[in-house]
């Protein structure tokens, strides 16, 4: 009875459209790009051995990457493929 009562009320909650805020997909872009810059940076380290090159390559991936991230989400977000 009290499951019921969840999943009723936990359905008209429900948006039905897949819609992202700006920010939403910005804080995903930031949180995603630390993860995959340390990645670059760490295998930038082990291909050249040298941290300063290391960190050169991963300061402007971090930025082209994480712009085109945001690009790409923005863009998937406008296509209605695959949504309900």
């Amino acid at each position: 009875m009290l499951v019921d009562q969840f999943i009723i009320s936990s359905k008209k909650g429900k948006r039905t459209t897949s819609q992202e805020r700006w920010s939403r997909s910005l804080l995903k872009s930031v949180s995603w790009r630390i993860i995959g810059t340390l990645d670059t940076i760490v295998i930038s380290y082990f291909i050249t051995g040298k941290l300063a090159f290391a960190l050169s390559i991963g300061g402007i991936e971090l930025v082209t990457k994480m712009i085109l991230y945001v690009v790409h989400e923005r863009v998937w977000n406008k296509i209605k493929w695959g949504k309900k």
